[in-house]
């Protein structure tokens, strides 16, 4: 997981605004990792989802600004065949009965230079709030790359078995390109 960079004083770097625009994301060039733990919390695992489709709008004002955002719910991977089953499996994700995780945000804020956008992701036919904090943002020849943070609470989406054995909140980065 990535850590929001920091100034000498330990206040977080203020993120630049990309351009306002329409901005669609390129799925072959972003990534969601998560960081979760597991064994009532002595091991860590790792892994990612892969993007299906997306879009990043940054409107004036920028509280206006938003992102619409499809991962493959069956693409989960943490390296471990048999727990790669189990969390696709009926237990957790049931990706055969919901193959998509959207996120949809209902708008942006900012606190302190952080740029937030809050929203409901929707997994495993459930809806939760959820904030995704950008961390990073920079436009380099004409492709915008956003890096934003997010914890989800997989209760929150009914998804509740094996407690304990299995981390509850998952630390999830999400690693956008996106071009107009």
């Amino acid at each position: 997981m990535k850590i929001q960079p920091m100034t000498k004083t330990g206040t977080p770097v203020p993120v630049t605004v990309p351009p306002a625009g329409a901005y669609v994301i390129d799925p072959s060039r972003s990534t969601i990792d998560f960081t979760t733990k597991h064994m009532f919390g002595l091991g860590t695992v790792t892994g990612t989802f892969t993007l299906r489709s997306g879009r990043i709008t940054v409107a004036t004002p920028t509280i206006a600004s938003g992102a619409v955002v499809v991962a493959d719910a069956a693409s989960f991977s943490s390296g471990h065949r048999g727990r790669d089953e189990k969390v696709l499996s009926g237990a957790f994700l049931d990706s055969a009965s919901y193959p998509e995780i959207n996120f949809a945000s209902a708008g942006a804020v900012n606190i302190d230079g952080r740029w937030t956008l809050r929203g409901t992701l929707t997994a495993h036919g459930e809806d939760a709030p959820v904030e995704f904090t950008v961390i990073e943002s920079a436009v380099e020849g004409g492709t915008l790359r956003v890096v934003a943070t997010a914890t989800v609470d997989r209760h929150a989406h009914g998804i509740t078995a094996m407690k304990g054995m299995a981390g509850r909140y998952l630390q999830l980065t999400a690693t956008v390109h996106a071009h107009q």
